[in-house]
């Protein structure tokens, strides 16, 4: 996105008209360039207001990413974090990664108003709009080696399910092991990176998407059933929305550090989408493995029950399907 762009869009970005004129004398342009910039906001799934005489405005204006209001949201938590925010990036992990061996310290936050290449689960990418999405990277520090990290994405999970709930969202659930749902749709989505040695110390580059508010445009080019945080209840400011994520990453990444998943597995289950249905676990090898989901073990591994007795899965694409002979 030209820089451009995402200046004009924060100057009309108040619920009010702005004319061209005014837009273009406080960016030290000429309309034709407001308007070019106005027509480029399009593209990025957010909708803007012309009307001839009164000038141009966002009819929803998304709330703006500030690292000082979240700091003060966060409250006494605030120390233990250091926020960046940046206009845009391809991917928060990828430049939170590079950091990592630069000697980036646990507590690190990139967040960023336009992630161009998301990257999720599996090579898959990560669609998000301007200023209708919260996408952010959490570098956090082990001292465990990372066979013992495995699993950090659920603990990831229940502070984003914990953090929503606290905002007014109702009926989020998770879908092991790294997503987040409201009422079956997906809602957001985790991305773990891991460096450092087999023994440890280790570096976890924590990725975070959630959608906040989608827009109509943005929502056709998704290719799965989604939902955003104000569908849920959770409301459309992404500010809050962060300090109350930090909030319950901080207090359960110490818990995580301390004593490991196995504390928190019953509270997952609580959580858990697929707890006790009949799923569906895809190896990718051509062999499909149907069960009922009983669970998670201590290591974070998803407990099946199959004819053939209780397997656990450390990977895989789980799915709620009929297995055979049943409706």
């Amino acid at each position: 996105m030209n820089p451009l762009t995402l200046a004009t869009l924060r100057l009309i970005g108040d619920g009010a008209f702005h004319s061209g004129e005014e837009v273009a004398a406080a960016l030290g342009v000429t309309r034709a360039t407001v308007w070019n910039a106005v027509r480029e906001a399009g593209e990025f799934g957010l909708a803007v207001e012309s009307v001839r005489g009164r000038g141009y405005r966002i009819g929803a204006p998304p709330v703006w990413l500030d690292a000082a209001q979240v700091a003060r949201q966060l409250g006494s938590h605030a120390e233990r974090f250091r926020i960046e925010v940046v206009e845009q990036l391809e991917s928060t992990n990828s430049a939170l990664l590079d950091r990592v061996e630069a000697g980036g310290v646990t507590g690190t936050v990139l967040v960023t108003e336009l992630q161009s290449a998301g990257r999720g689960r599996r090579g898959r990418s990560w669609t998000s709009g301007l200023g209708g999405a919260l996408t952010f990277s959490l570098l956090w520090r082990f001292e465990r080696g990372a066979a013992a990290l495995t699993g950090l994405s659920l603990v990831v999970g229940i502070a984003v399910a914990r953090a929503l709930a606290s905002l007014g969202a109702g009926d989020v659930q998770l879908k092991w092991p790294n997503d987040i749902l409201h009422r079956g749709r997906k809602l957001g989505g985790i991305l773990i990176e891991v460096r450092g040695d087999a023994l440890g110390p280790t570096a976890a580059v924590i990725g975070i998407g959630l959608n906040v508010r989608i827009a109509p445009a943005l929502r056709e080019r998704i290719d799965q059933p989604v939902t955003d945080a104000v569908a849920a209840g959770a409301g459309a400011d992404r500010n809050r929305m962060l300090a109350a994520v930090l909030t319950q990453l901080g207090e359960l990444l110490d818990a995580f550090a301390r004593d490991g998943f196995g504390p928190l597995e019953p509270e997952f289950r609580r959580w858990h989408a697929l707890q006790d249905a009949t799923v569906v676990v895809d190896l990718g090898d051509g062999n499909p493995v149907h069960g009922h989901a009983r669970g998670t073990a201590e290591d974070g591994a998803l407990l099946v029950e199959t004819p053939a007795g209780l397997r656990r899965f450390h990977g895989g694409e789980v799915s709620l399907r009929a297995a055979p002979g049943e409706r």
